[in-house]
């Protein structure tokens, strides 16, 4: 709920109408009069902080008229054109004036075109002088155009038809929702709610910058927090590893040197996996030899190689047969004489899997 403040100019008098406005609904609370002079001398109380709004109409007196027929009814093209179709009729041309227009007529492809003006210097005092009373009109119009162009006819721009103060009051209502013209265009234009706009904006902009240098210090915070923290993991990876591998110096990545060393592992699984060298040996220490001697035994996953010497060769195939009783596939795969006059030999054998 706001008020709105309607100022009307007519027959040498200023009449002020103070709405209270709810929703759309207007409702006159008081009404002010006070004398006016074809000077724009404005002898009104100043606005109080209350009001929301204000409106300005002129007398019908201080506007000039021309009609002028055009092929098009768009607002846009009118306006565009319509300085030109002025120029030859204004003296001092289009740009001396502020206008509006408004569709008063229609016949075959041709529209009347009615063109409102007024001196650019008189739009200029009269706001002035409102802004000396703290009065910054939302627009500026003409209370009886509306019922001139109502069934057009020239002559009633010449002769109004008057009325009295309420019809006026209930005339400045439509006024306020929906003007028949407004004068305040070009340089003259209503800004107190572009310049609200402008600053809700700034705000706005203002308040996103100060939100993404927060959320930026933010991050940057986080950024620090884990690169502490991977700087952390990094030196407990590096002890880990040196406990892991003390004698390697040269440690560059240790990710890379774990995963080289289980690659590494891995390649010795082959040979590892299943294979019980305690239970060969134990066999072995079993046999009876009659002095056969073992100097090397390689036990793998897949073979079993026994060398060692031996008395004779019948002694080698004597132990050849007592090795068949431990492990699969024994060969004698070498023999030969030593130097000694002793025999080396060479078997070799698979384990039996339980």
């Amino acid at each position: 709920m706001g008020k709105s403040i309607f100022i009307d100019i007519h027959e040498k008098e200023l009449s002020a109408y103070i709405f209270e406005v709810k929703g759309n609904k207007y409702e006159v609370k008081e009404t002010k009069k006070y004398p006016f002079s074809h000077k724009n001398d404005f002898s009104i109380d100043k606005v109080t902080e209350d009001i929301e709004n204000a409106y300005l109409s002129l007398p019908i007196s201080s506007l000039n008229f021309r009609v002028v027929d055009l092929p098009f009814s768009d607002k846009d093209r009118i306006r565009e054109v319509l300085p030109f179709e002025l120029d030859g009729m204004i003296l001092g041309g289009s740009d001396k004036v502020v206008f509006d227009d408004i569709i008063v007529g229609k016949s075959d492809n041709t529209y009347q075109v009615l063109a409102v003006y007024i001196e650019k210097k008189i739009i200029s005092e009269i706001l002035e002088k409102l802004k000396s009373h703290s009065i910054d009109p939302v627009s500026i119009t003409c209370l009886e155009l509306k019922s001139a162009v109502k069934d057009f006819d020239s002559a009633k721009l010449i002769s109004p038809i008057v009325t009295g103060h309420k019809d006026r009051a209930a005339m400045a209502v439509e006024e306020m929702k929906a003007p028949v013209i407004n004068l305040r265009r070009d340089e003259f234009s209503f800004t107190r709610d572009i310049q609200k706009t402008q600053k809700s904006l700034r705000i706005t902009a203002l308040l996103a910058v100060f939100l993404a240098i927060v959320l930026s210090a933010g991050i940057l915070v986080k950024l620090a927090s884990a690169r502490y923290e991977i700087a952390s993991l990094k030196n407990d990876m590096r002890k880990k590893y040196q406990e892991m591998f003390p004698g390697e110096k040269n440690i560059m990545n240790e990710l890379l040197q774990v995963k080289a060393h289980l690659k590494e592992l891995k390649g010795k699984e082959a040979l590892l996996v299943g294979v019980s060298p305690l239970d060969v040996l134990s066999g072995l220490s079993q046999l009876e030899r009659r002095g056969v001697a073992f100097h090397e035994i390689t036990v793998g996953k897949d073979q079993i190689i026994m060398k060692g010497e031996a008395p004779s060769l019948s002694d080698i195939q004597e132990l050849k047969g007592k090795l068949e009783s431990l492990f699969n596939e024994v060969n004698l795969s070498d023999s030969k004489a030593s130097a000694q006059g002793r025999m080396l030999f060479a078997i070799t054998g698979k384990e039996k899997k339980v």
